[in-house]
């Protein structure tokens, strides 16, 4: 015997973190990641040890604090820019 048919729902819009563009040509965006204290204790504290991460580390540090790397690395980007602009003010 077959199943009666189920409806089809649609996939999400964001499926594992890959970006689609819906019917209208529009792209959506990713919700903002909220990093929880823990988190930013560990981010924080190593950009103080060194404001460049090599890849090894990056994985590590993604692995460690359960972000994905790009995360890490976009963090890392926004920070330096950040304590670029402190500096540049004084």
């Amino acid at each position: 015997l077959l199943s009666p048919p189920q409806e089809h729902e649609k996939p999400p819009a964001v499926a594992n973190g890959e970006l689609r563009i819906n019917g209208k040509g529009k792209k959506l965006r990713k919700p903002r990641t909220i990093y929880s204290s823990l988190q930013l204790q560990a981010l924080n504290q190593r950009f103080q040890q060194t404001q460049y991460l090599a890849l090894p580390e990056r994985a590590e540090l993604a692995a460690q604090l359960g972000l994905t790397q790009t995360q890490v690395k976009i963090w890392f980007q926004n920070k330096r820019s950040k304590y670029k602009k402190i500096m540049k003010q004084g």
